[in-house]
C-alpha cells in the first residue's frame, strides 16, 4: 500500500537517525543531504539500500545521484510505491 508524503518523510527521517545521529526533526522536505544534513556518500549509500527495504521500493545508483533533497527522495519513493 503506498503511503503518503508525510509518511516517507517520518520513516526516512528515522532512517537518516539511525545511520547519522540527526535528530528526526531536522530532516525536512527542502534540506540538502549534503549541504544541509551533511551526509557522505557512504552514508547516503546505507540510507537509500533501508529506504528500499523500508518502503518496498528500488532506487537504483543511477536515480541515487539525482536525490539531492530530502523532498526529491520523498517524491521518489512516492512515485515507486504508485
Amino acid at each position: 500500500m503506498a503511503q503518503s508524503e508525510q509518511e516517507i518523510l517520518e520513516g526516512l527521517a528515522e532512517i537518516v537517525n539511525e545511520e547519522t545521529g540527526l535528530d528526526t526533526a531536522s530532516v525536512e522536505m527542502d534540506k540538502s543531504f549534503t549541504e544541509d544534513l551533511d551526509i557522505d556518500s557512504l552514508s547516503m549509500m546505507t540510507i537509500v539500500v533501508n529506504a528500499e527495504e523500508k518502503f518496498g521500493v528500488r532506487i537504483p545508483d543511477s536515480e541515487v545521484k539525482n536525490l539531492k533533497t530530502v523532498r526529491d527522495a520523498v517524491t521518489y519513493i512516492a512515485g515507486a510505491q504508485g
